[in-house]
């Protein structure tokens, strides 16, 4: 399925109006289910949908390990995503539990109290991680960004190394974005605790989120961080940068861990 779209539409620029075809991004609903019963649907960019459904699922701890999984069936065509446990795992608490919803695109869906958040793990490994590892990755990340510059409505989100990008993947969702790479490295088994989360959007609080609780030791981001993920990020011993542009970066947390 195409991720873009094409559409006839008036462009003015001052005086000049001009009939052109414009580029899109294509905004795709997939629902996921569990054993046939709906979990979530979710407002995507209709690529790496495979990812996206284990990374989602993988991140909200609803699976584990690949080990888990009798099989997994996508329905591009209808927008369906259907995983089948070889052993069935309540889901009561997980579907009717607190949900939050998030200030993402979209308003996403978390299934867990944000409370219950900061009673994630702290992370004790420090990244080996220099300034300018960071201006590298970052300069690589501009380069694949290439979506965005087609379109201009996509996020993009990045799982690294100190010094190369391992995944790289759009969508019209940042959340859903760090969901495919994080499901990308979880069908390819990746150890994630001496990896980097670059993206494109805001750090929030769910951003943050979804990175501790898979003990990734450092987020980036070329836009802002909000308060709640700074203070999160320090409480759980997490190297965050924000606005990560050129030679230019802010450091929130963690300062002894870049390495200047």
């Amino acid at each position: 399925m195409d991720v873009t779209k094409k559409y006839e539409i008036i462009r003015i620029n001052g005086e000049n109006i001009n009939r052109v075809e414009d580029i899109l991004i294509n905004e795709y609903p997939f629902t996921l289910f569990i054993d046939d019963e709906e979990i979530i649907t979710l407002l995507c960019t209709p690529k790496s949908l495979k990812e996206l459904a284990l990374g989602f699922l993988y991140s909200e701890g609803f699976i584990e390990s690949l080990d888990q999984i009798e099989k997994i069936q996508i329905d591009e065509k209808n927008g369906r995503a259907y995983l089948y446990l070889k052993y069935r795992k309540s889901l009561n608490e997980k579907l009717y539990g607190k949900r939050t919803i998030t200030s993402g695109c979209g308003k996403g869906t978390i299934f867990y109290n944000v409370i219950d958040s900061f009673k994630s793990k702290k992370i004790h490994k420090i990244i080996d991680l220099s300034k300018e590892n960071v201006i590298q990755l970052s300069k690589e990340f501009n380069r694949k960004s290439e979506l965005f510059l087609k379109t201009g409505g996509v996020h993009s989100c990045a799982l690294c190394s100190k010094d190369k990008i391992l995944y790289f993947e759009d969508d019209i969702g940042r959340h859903n974005a760090l969901d495919k790479i994080l499901g990308g490295a979880f069908l390819d088994n990746i150890d994630l605790s001496d990896k980097v989360v670059i993206t494109s959007g805001r750090i929030s609080s769910e951003m943050l989120i979804k990175t501790a609780k898979r003990e990734i030791p450092a987020i980036i981001s070329r836009s802002a961080p909000t308060s709640l993920a700074v203070d999160m990020a320090r409480d759980l011993n997490i190297l965050l940068i924000g606005f990560a542009r050129g030679q230019k970066m802010n450091i929130y947390t963690n300062f002894p861990s870049l390495i200047f």
